[in-house]
């Protein structure tokens, strides 16, 4: 995925100033910065939900997967886990059309990967957060895209929640996904192929790790 002279606005406020980055395929990218650098602004226009002023945003083939920040709503929809999982294989089959023997395989695995396929008679609203979100990284998974953006997905999860998540970011690598997360842990930064920098809406420099396997990084189980 290839960012070329992005500039956003939130209203009259510039949030990214001309960025130019790789997010390689293959590879997780850990995306930091402080509050206000731009981050989740960057994110939501690598996924096409926010609209850049300037520049260009080239994504490949296979769609692009987006976990937001932790959810949790007011007044939460009469959803199971398994169904909140399976909502992800409409990228491909749409809501409408029965569910193949894939489809069924793909939904399973993203559950077993993240650990829910226990709870998957729970109702989403009635999951703990650190529950909900390891079902929006399943749900994400199942779509099976060329990209995986993620926004501060182990934010307030337990040790165990964090290493699955973190594993499934890592698998989805080795099935040759690019992978964009945004995180404040310096572990997860460290686990990460690539690190960039956000300052004030900019891309800071050096952009690190270089693209080759990072020492740190650990297979999935």
């Amino acid at each position: 995925m290839q960012v070329i002279d992005v500039s956003a606005h939130h209203g009259t406020i510039l949030a990214l100033q001309s960025i130019d980055c790789a997010f390689p395929a293959g590879r997780v990218t850990a995306l930091t910065g402080g509050n206000g650098s731009g981050k989740s602004t960057l994110i939501a226009v690598l996924a096409g939900v926010h609209r850049a002023t300037r520049g260009q945003v080239r994504r490949p083939a296979g769609g692009v997967a987006l976990v937001r920040q932790s959810w949790s709503p007011d007044q939460p929809l009469p959803l199971t886990v398994a169904a909140a999982v399976g909502m992800g294989r409409w990228h491909d089959r749409g809501h409408w059309r029965r569910f193949r023997s894939d489809d069924r395989a793909v939904v399973a695995r993203a559950m077993e990967q993240l650990d829910v396929t226990d709870l998957a008679q729970r109702q989403l609203g009635g999951l703990s957060g650190g529950q909900r979100q390891r079902v929006l990284v399943a749900q994400a998974l199942a779509q099976r895209s060329g990209v995986l953006l993620l926004d501060e997905p182990t934010a307030g999860v337990d040790a165990a929640a964090r290493e699955r998540i973190e594993n499934a970011m890592a698998a989805e690598a080795e099935r040759g996904v690019v992978v964009v997360h945004v995180t404040h842990d310096a572990d997860s930064v460290r686990r990460a192929h690539r690190h960039v920098h956000l300052e004030a809406g900019r891309v800071a420099v050096p952009v690190s790790p270089s693209p080759e396997d990072h020492p740190q990084r650990r297979r999935p189980a």
